[in-house]
């Protein structure tokens, strides 16, 4: 009973503290390109909010498998998340662009903790029995908060300002807190070894365990395209659809083909394995960025269901193979360290969107469309010739 009970409260906060984080990056962005009018500034925003998760992933993550109370940890990093989402509110328009990214970069270092931070800890949330069950829902938790969160960010830009959005994002990051706090104690074997011990290790794991290095690097490689086309969304919403916080309903149309495509594996299970899935979902996700630098409104939306048809199968799959691969003792820095990487890429790709999409945006969404390329590449490299688990 306390399983079924504690992984109610892990779904519930899982989903409050996602969608948060999904909703705090484009309403960020809508609101740095209301504040200052520059694409450029608003994706160096978005940019500073992800980029310095490389260095706050590895830590979160010791601190979650070091502590007997993992969720007192990540009910900390989630109040300090979403008080800086206020204090970069608060400082738009009133201080230089370059102080609020700093804020950003700052708040970014937390950022793991909402995604991997949180799955790490679902074996103790749920019995084992249902842990095939509570990885597919946990998955579930990531779609719908793609769905709800940009949808919130833009529609709220559009009836009171792409402030309330922000302000929102905040407030749905506390309401995770009481399920954060509540996770359940967990024995732990030894915390004798220095930090920097348990890094290496993580770090050790990540790239000499093929299946995960290789994961971890196709995901990485595939996040910067994505970055890129998300910053891309206020000029594509503008340009193509008439209204730049169309372009964040447009992540949300993403996210509804993710979801259906995830719920179609769901139920054919043995349809592709894992591995598979995260191969050739690049090569779909290339393809739609294809269509998307045409800037014709029909093949911009069919660029959407193809982008929802390859981001969501392959976040399930990455999910799989990390479960699948990494072990109890690691498991936390695992997640939030591959979390963190692929938020990297992402703020690596919206920082290169900005510069470019300013000269041309379909250039930017090309130079998009070839790092998909460039991750199925990192996939075959890193694949024997004579398997592919």
């Amino acid at each position: 009973m306390e399983k079924r009970y504690m992984l109610r409260w892990y779904l519930a906060g899982a989903t409050a503290a996602r969608t948060g984080d999904e909703m705090s990056g484009p309403a960020l962005l809508l609101a740095g390109f209301a504040a200052t009018g520059s694409p450029s500034s608003a994706s160096a925003l978005l940019a500073g909010l992800t980029i310095s998760a490389a260095v706050g992933g590895p830590l979160v993550g010791v601190l979650l498998d070091r502590s007997e109370r993992p969720g007192r940890v990540l009910a900390g990093a989630l109040a300090l998340y979403a008080a800086a989402l206020a204090v970069i509110l608060e400082s738009l328009g009133r201080v230089p662009v370059a102080v609020t990214v700093l804020i950003a970069a700052c708040a970014g270092l937390l950022g793991p903790a909402l995604s991997g931070g949180w799955t790490s800890q679902l074996p103790y949330a749920a019995s084992r029995k249902s842990l095939p069950l509570a990885h597919a829902l946990d998955a579930m938790t990531f779609s719908f908060a793609s769905l709800v969160g940009p949808a919130l960010a833009g529609l709220l830009a559009g009836s009171a300002g792409a402030p309330t959005g922000v302000a929102l994002s905040a407030a749905l990051i506390c309401f995770a807190l009481p399920a954060a706090w509540a996770l359940p104690a967990r024995r732990v074997t030894s915390t004798a070894a220095p930090v920097l011990t348990d890094l290496a290790s993580g770090f050790r794991s990540l790239t000499h365990t093929r299946p995960l290095a290789r994961a971890t690097a196709t995901s990485t490689l595939s996040c910067v395209g994505a970055g890129m086309l998300t910053a891309c969304t206020p000029l594509l919403g503008e340009r193509v659809l008439g209204d730049a916080g169309r372009g964040a309903l447009l992540l949300s149309g993403i996210a509804v083909c993710a979801l259906a495509a995830n719920t179609v594996l769901a139920r054919h299970p043995g349809l592709m394995r894992p591995d598979s899935v995260i191969r050739y979902s690049t090569l779909v996700l290339a393809a739609a960025l294809l269509l998307a630098s045409t800037g014709v409104p029909v093949l911009l939306i069919a660029a959407g269901v193809l982008t929802g048809a390859g981001e969501g199968p392959q976040l399930a799959a990455l999910f799989a193979v990390r479960h699948r691969e990494a072990s109890d003792r690691l498991r936390a820095q695992i997640f939030t360290t591959g979390a963190s990487l692929k938020l990297t890429g992402f703020a690596v790709g919206a920082a290169l969107a900005g510069p470019l999409a300013t000269w041309s945006l379909p250039g930017a969404l090309l130079t998009a469309a070839g790092f998909q390329l460039l991750a199925t590449l990192a996939f075959t490299v890193l694949t024997p010739a004579d398997a592919d688990r």
